[in-house]
């Protein structure tokens, strides 16, 4: 007897374990500019910038089987710097944005509950908007909310991967990688800006059921 009800404990502990919850991710951008001018060049002098990003949600399962869905706010910072031998340059921003995805487990199954430790394949999109930016020339500060390239909405699409252990006490841990593209899509000026990014994440997560 008392082994039946050791393992129904056991068994309501682990099948709910990677079902409704709460999320919390940090981690670091490492993006890169490409920057076009009114001629439609490149500018080679645009260097990879690193910055943080934070990540606050809800996940749920989609009633499709392995796959589950995620709605939160996320903010980005999306850095670079650049010059040459007579001028260097540096660009700081944030942007804070809607966050939506699907995510699919790799490991689960119909005929078996999810285990401890899950691997996830996810897309998402994101949209956001410029909440700080700056740009600095030569120890120069501009601000760059009021250039188009910068502000307005920008559009992140997103792919990714992640690995989910969980801890019964509370939820479980994840740490991840996705490979983001950004383009903004109000931006009518000749001048065009998208972000290339590549992201690692780590997230804690807490069930809710």
């Amino acid at each position: 007897m008392i082994k039946n009800y050791l393992f129904i404990f056991f068994f309501l502990l682990t099948i709910p374990l990677f079902s409704q919850e709460l999320y919390f991710k940090t981690g670091k951008n490492y993006t890169k500019y490409i920057y076009k001018d009114e001629s439609l060049q490149v500018n080679p002098n645009i260097q990879s910038g690193t910055g943080g990003f934070y990540e606050v949600g809800f996940e749920k399962p989609l009633g499709i089987k392995k796959v589950s869905y995620q709605l939160g706010l996320s903010l980005n910072d999306y850095n670079a710097i650049g010059g040459n031998s007579a001028n260097s340059y540096r660009w700081d921003t944030q942007y804070l944005g809607v966050h939506g995805g699907f995510l699919y487990s790799l490991l689960s199954s119909k005929n078996k509950p999810k285990k401890d430790f899950d691997f996830l394949v996810k897309t998402a999109l994101d949209c956001s908007t410029m909440i700080y930016g700056k740009q600095e020339i030569n120890g120069n500060y501009y601000d760059l909310k009021q250039q188009k390239e910068f502000s307005g909405i920008i559009l992140q699409s997103s792919i990714g991967f992640s690995a989910k252990y969980a801890i019964s006490s509370f939820g479980a841990l994840s740490l991840g990688y996705n490979f983001c593209q950004s383009i903004n899509i109000t931006n009518t000026s000749k001048e065009k800006l998208s972000f290339n990014t590549n992201q690692l994440e780590l997230g804690v997560h807490f069930n809710i059921n």
